[in-house]
């Protein structure tokens, strides 16, 4: 581990003042701290922002939740109104890691998580995401979990997370505080970014800026379920996870959110997979349909080209289980 400064923060606004571009924010630490001692970030400064008063889950006025970026995934799981009101939510995170891991990890540090692709951890692997320009070994390599959805010719990683799979799909608002004062409420639709031709550049975040908050809407109508398909039933990243949700309504499918990990570089909702569903009733043809819409342009690259029929069995168990259909 190379060296470096370190801060602690009293204030969101002091942590936003002792930042820069060299600089990273550190709550648990749980992804951070491992790609520091691979030498795969070298931060020139930590601020930590461990001790803000972040670690609350509020009532909102118009019926949703507020959510600081500090609270633990253990607690956030473990809330009664999160468990009974977005148990998608509670589910995810709690198939996302070791429940020493969750006491840990904060609700914003899992949003910025990094991917976990081989050659991205590998410094003497090519690897765009980690060095610019230098190119991307996973495209001809050992790419069992790389993405299918979403890929460039710089990079195929996949995001690692699960609470934020679910978060897309109840379509969370993250809010954050800007270098200058300034406060943005950024929609998750908008949050990540596609790896194009900066595959190192994965949020819309600007150097500095610190998620302070998470706003969940209030509850939605249906059915929640999330699913995570892995290699190993203990702690395991998704080969491919649906977060859904789904109400169905005199025999026709009434409302649909449905949001995959382990597909893409970022959690995946394509609006086309819930178009295919709504005003169908639930039948096999109708899940298929939603499935070819998910996969339009899907790509594998070898080892990982099994996605493509995982993705679709794994939609279609979901919907079974959304919607009551037993066919």
């Amino acid at each position: 581990m190379k060296t470096f400064d370190y801060a602690r923060a009293d204030s969101p606004e002091a942590a936003v003042a002792a930042a820069d571009e060299e600089t990273r924010f550190i709550a648990g630490g749980t992804n951070l701290l491992d790609l520091m001692k691979l030498q795969v970030m070298t931060p020139a400064k930590l601020v930590d922002i461990s001790r803000l008063d972040l670690n609350r889950i509020e009532d909102m006025d118009e019926g949703g939740l507020r959510i600081g970026a500090l609270v633990a995934n253990s607690d956030l799981a473990a809330d009664t109104r999160v468990r009974s009101r977005y148990a998608v939510l509670s589910r995810a995170l709690l198939a996302g890691a070791s429940g020493q891991l969750r006491n840990k990890a904060s609700t914003g540090g899992n949003l910025l998580q990094r991917t976990r692709c081989y050659y991205f951890y590998d410094t003497a692997s090519r690897c765009n995401k980690r060095e610019p320009g230098s190119g991307c070994d996973a495209r001809e390599g050992f790419n069992r979990i790389h993405a299918v959805l979403g890929t460039s010719e710089q990079c195929i990683a996949t995001h690692p997370g699960d609470m934020p799979v679910a978060m897309r799909a109840l379509d969370v608002v993250i809010v954050t505080l800007k270098k200058d004062g300034d406060r943005r409420r950024i929609p998750i639709a908008d949050f990540y970014r596609l790896p194009g031709d900066t595959p190192q550049i994965e949020t819309v975040l600007y150097p500095g800026e610190l998620i302070t908050h998470v706003e969940l809407p209030p509850a939605p109508r249906g059915r929640q379920i999330y699913r995570k398909v892995r290699d190993r039933a203990s702690y395991a990243f998704a080969l491919v996870s649906v977060a859904g949700i789904a109400s169905v309504e005199d025999g026709r499918i009434a409302s649909a959110a449905l949001a995959f990990g382990g597909l893409a570089h970022m959690p995946w909702r394509d609006p086309a997979v819930e178009a295919a569903l709504i005003g169908q009733p639930p039948s096999t043809e109708a899940f298929n349909a939603a499935a070819d819409a998910l996969l339009t342009g899907a790509r594998g690259f070898g080892h990982n080209d099994f996605k493509l029929p995982l993705a679709r069995r794994t939609l279609i168990a979901v919907l079974r289980d959304l919607t009551g259909d037993a066919s």
